[in-house]
C-alpha cells in the first residue's frame, strides 16, 4: 500500500512527524492526532494510520516511561486500557473493509471537540458515575473505536479525565497507555488483514526514530517556552487541519 509513495511523499511525513513528536514531548499527547490529521490531507486515511502506527507505539512507550509512576497508573486503569483494546480492534477491522471517507468527517468533528473542550476547560458531557468499571467501559470502547478508525482518542479520554479529576500526571500516563492498547489492537488487525507486514514495518521505522527524536527535544525546552502561547499555536494548526478535512469531506462527497 505504501509503493505509491514518492521520494517528497516521505519528506513530508517525516517533517508531520517531526513535529508531531515535537508537540507530544511538549504536552505529554497529540502525537496520532496531529500526524494522522496533517497526513491524511495528502494520502488515504488508511495509508495514514499505516504510517502512523510504529512512530505512535515509539512515543507513547517513551511517554509512559518518562513520565513516572507508570506501574501505579497501569495498576489502576488497566481495565480502561483493555477496553480500548477491545475498541480498536473493531475499529480498525471497520476502517480496512469500508469507504474511509466518513471517518475523515468523524476526525475532523473530534478536532472541533478536542479544541472546543480546551476552550471551555469543561467537560460536555457528564457521565452518571466517576471512575467506575461501567463508566470505564463505555468510554473505553468509544475510544478505542475512535482510534481505530481515525487513529486518535483523546477527545473522548479528555471528557473522561475532566470529569473524574484526574491530576495531569496521571492524564498523561493513562492516555498513553490507552493509545499503546489501541495501536497493538490496529497492528494486530492489519497485519491479519495482510495490511502490515516487514516492509511496512521497515519503511516507517525512520519515522519512528525522528518522533523520538522530536519528543525527546520536546521534552527538554517544554520549561523555557511559554506553554500557553504554544498550546494556542498547536489549537490554530489543528482548527486548520479540521476544516481541510472537513472540506475534503464535502468534496469527495459531491464529487460522486
Amino acid at each position: 500500500m505504501l509503493d505509491v509513495l514518492s521520494g517528497t511523499d516521505y519528506l513530508l511525513f517525516a517533517m508531520i512527524a517531526t513535529f508531531a513528536g515535537f508537540v507530544h514531548g511538549s504536552i505529554g499527547l497529540g502525537f496520532p492526532l496531529i500526524a494522522t490529521a496533517m497526513l491524511s490531507t495528502f494520502v488515504d486515511l488508511r495509508i495514514a494510520i499505516l504510517i502512523t502506527l510504529m512512530p505512535t507505539l515509539t512515543v507513547n512507550t517513551l511517554s509512559m516511561y518518562f513520565g513516572g509512576n507508570w506501574r501505579q497508573s497501569i495498576g489502576q486503569f488497566w481495565p480502561l486500557a483493555g477496553w480500548c483494546l477491545i475498541g480498536s480492534v473493531i475499529g480498525a477491522m471497520v476502517i480496512i473493509y469500508l469507504d474511509p471517507t466518513p471517518f475523515k468527517l468523524l476526525l475532523a468533528l473530534l478536532i472541533f471537540l478536542y479544541l472546543a473542550l480546551e476552550h471551555t476547560h469543561r467537560q460536555s458531557v457528564k457521565p452518571i458515575v466517576k471512575n467506575h468499571p461501567v463508566t470505564h467501559c463505555g468510554f473505553g470502547l468509544v475510544a478505542g473505536f475512535s482510534a481505530g478508525s481515525t487513529n486518535t482518542m483523546v477527545p473522548i479520554l479528555v471528557i473522561l479525565s475532566l470529569e473524574a479529576g484526574w491530576a495531569k500526571t496521571v492524564m498523561i500516563q493513562v492516555f498513553n497507555m490507552c493509545f499503546f492498547s489501541g495501536k497493538i489492537a490496529q497492528v494486530t488487525v492489519f497485519s491479519f488483514a495482510g495490511a502490515f507486514d516487514g516492509k511496512v514495518l521497515i519503511a516507517t521505522v525512520p519515522f519512528a526514530v525522528i518522533a523520538a527524536s522530536s519528543l525527546l527535544v520536546g521534552r527538554q525546552v517544554q520549561r523555557r517556552i511559554d506553554q500557553y502561547r504554544f498550546r494556542q499555536l498547536i489549537k490554530l494548526v489543528l482548527l486548520i487541519v479540521g476544516f481541510i478535512l472537513l472540506i475534503q469531506t464535502i468534496i469527495e462527497w459531491t464529487a460522486r
